[in-house]
Parts: C-alpha cells; sequence; structure tokens
C-alpha cells in the first residue's frame, strides 16, 4: 500500500482535498470510542511513536475518542538487564517471579505510561496515565501455570472511570498490569486487556499496532496481506496453521472483543507512515480488519464508503 501524500508536502489544494476526503470517516466515528493496543515499531521508535501519538491526538480533536492499551516488553527487557535479573520466555508468556513483576510494574505503570502520556502533551491533547489498578479498571486472576508466575488474565472489567474520562475529552493510556482481589499484582497481555476494554466501553472499532502488515496468507510474502476477513474465516486460519506463533493471541483477542459487539478489529503495522489514520480516515485503511460476519462485510461493501465504513 503506498503512503499518503503529507499535508506539509503537497500544494494548497492538494491540502484542501485530502483534510475534505476525510470528513466521511470522521462524521462516521466522531463521538465512537476507540482502543489502541499501541505497541510494536510504533513504541519502540522514538519517531514513530511521536508520530502515533500526535495522530491520536488528531483523532480526538475531530470528536472521535481514543483509549490508548500499551505494553512494554523491550523496555522491561532493558531494565531487567540493567537490574541484573535474568528473564525467560514459556509458550511466549514472560515467566514473572516477584523480582520481575516489581520491574514490570515500575516499567509499564510509570516509565513508559508517563512518556506516552507526555507525547500526547506535547501534541496539545490531554492524556491521563493509568493501570488496571486504578479505579479497579481491570481486576485480575492468575493463569493457574506455577511455571509462568505472575501471569495474569482478565477477570472483570469496570470501565466507570474510563467513561468519566472520555466524556471529559481526556485520552485515558492504560498500561496492562492489574490485581486480583488480594492486591496481588500480575502482568496481563496487553492485547488481551485491549480487547476486553474495547468491550466493555462498547467501542466502535480496536486497533492493534504491531510489527507486521497484518494477516498474511503467506507468512514470507508481505504482497499477500488478507484486507478483510470475517470471525468464521479467522479461525480457519488458525485452526490450519495460516496464522501461529504471537498473532495467534493477537486474532483471538480481536474473535472476542466482535463476540461481544465491538463494531470491526484491526491488525496493522504501527511502524508505517500515518497507518493509523489511513485506516480511521480513508477507503482504502490499512492492515488487515475483522468483522463479525460475511454480512458485515458485505454490508460494508455495499455502502460504498470502503472498508473504513464498518
Amino acid at each position: 500500500m503506498s503512503p499518503t501524500p503529507s499535508l506539509f508536502n503537497c500544494d494548497p489544494l492538494s491540502r484542501a482535498r485530502i483534510l475534505s476526503e476525510a470528513l466521511p470517516y470522521i462524521q462516521k466515528f466522531q463521538g465512537r470510542t476507540l482502543v489502541i493496543k499501541y505497541g510494536g515499531a510504533a513504541m519502540v521508535q522514538a519517531e514513530r511513536r511521536a508520530e502515533v501519538l500526535r495522530d491520536i491526538v488528531f483523532l480526538a480533536c475531530v470528536g472521535i475518542r481514543p483509549v490508548i492499551v500499551h505494553g512494554g516488553g523491550p523496555e522491561i527487557n532493558t531494565w531487567l538487564t540493567k537490574l541484573d535479573i535474568p528473564f525467560q520466555f514459556v509458550d511466549g508468556l514472560r515467566v514473572t517471579d516477584a523480582k520481575t513483576m516489581e520491574v514490570v510494574e515500575m516499567v509499564l505503570a510509570g516509565r513508559v505510561n508517563k512518556q506516552l502520556v507526555q507525547l500526547i502533551e506535547l501534541a496539545g491533547g490531554s492524556g491521563v496515565g493509568l493501570c488496571g489498578r486504578d479505579g479497579q479498571i481491570v481486576r485480575a486472576r492468575s493463569q493457574g501455570r506455577e511455571e509462568i508466575g505472575f501471569v495474569g488474565e482478565v477477570a472483570k472489567i469496570d470501565p466507570t472511570l474510563l467513561n468519566t474520562l472520555i466524556r471529559d475529552r481526556h485520552i485515558p493510556v492504560l498500561s496492562s498490569v492489574a490485581a486480583d482481589e488480594t492486591g496481588q499484582a500480575f502482568n496481563i497481555n496487553a492485547d488481551t486487556v485491549a480487547g476486553e476494554i474495547a468491550a466493555a466501553l462498547g467501542a466502535e472499532k480496536l486497533i492493534l499496532l504491531t510489527d507486521t502488515p497484518g494477516i498474511l496468507s503467506d507468512k514470507d510474502d508481505p504482497s499477500s496481506l488478507l484486507d478483510r476477513i470475517d470471525i468464521q474465516t479467522a479461525r480457519q486460519l488458525i485452526e490450519d496453521g495460516t496464522v501461529a506463533g504471537g498473532m495467534i493471541p493477537k486474532l483471538n483477542c480481536c474473535i472476542r472483543a466482535l463476540a461481544q459487539g465491538v463494531g470491526s478489529a484491526t491488525i496493522l503495522n504501527g511502524g508505517d507512515p500515518h497507518s493509523l489514520l489511513l485506516e480511521v480516515l480513508t477507503k482504502e485503511g490499512s492492515g488487515t480488519q475483522i468483522l463479525a460476519s460475511r454480512y458485515c462485510m458485505e454490508q460494508s461493501a455495499r455502502a460504498g464508503m470502503g472498508r473504513s465504513h464498518l
């Protein structure tokens, strides 16, 4: 997919046309909640990080209601190394003992979270940094696997605080650390948290920013990107091995969010320039969009606005 022209690198008339063509999509999403799982290259690369957050502030300025959920695996690795704490993964999950959990919470709820809030503020937005503990937004429970320690899953979502912030035009920035009913902290997969938050908020759209273009029919061929699929196809892709590894939990969280009423979900490469705006505000979109059913896909096609209509 070719990059969209920059508003700052084109003549005034082209600039006006770009903004005008975005109007139907702004109207479609205005007043609707958009949950963005922020990670991958969009988080690691400083320049891309600032650009993505500026784009999120832009969405907020035109009346869309973004909510950010983030992880921070590379930053956690960096700090564990600095503190001489060994780390390992089992089945793609970080083994999280008590010492590691302290670092995870320090990095995610502290350093990474506040850096993202600061970038939102520098872009002219109003960000509020949170973790799952705050207002008991996310109640965790153990996965019950001793070999991975304090790795949790979502037991319950209470969106009350998030709804208050969204109503007052703030951008919530939520890290995926949460606690159980005893106060024990758990590290939860950020994709999973994003999907459950989207469902609890009745979000119009869930977007997962990753390091891949989306879902590929051939993992070694970037041109095999699947533009749009439904839940049934998504499940088949997992069953036949087309989708494997770390993409499985991402696709599963999209499936679960859609089954709970989220309008649509998209997996896209957050490292591509303005991929978020391309997905939300253009006919062509970006990455792979997942819809609840074939019927929804047909309705979207008949609407004539392209895939971003749903």
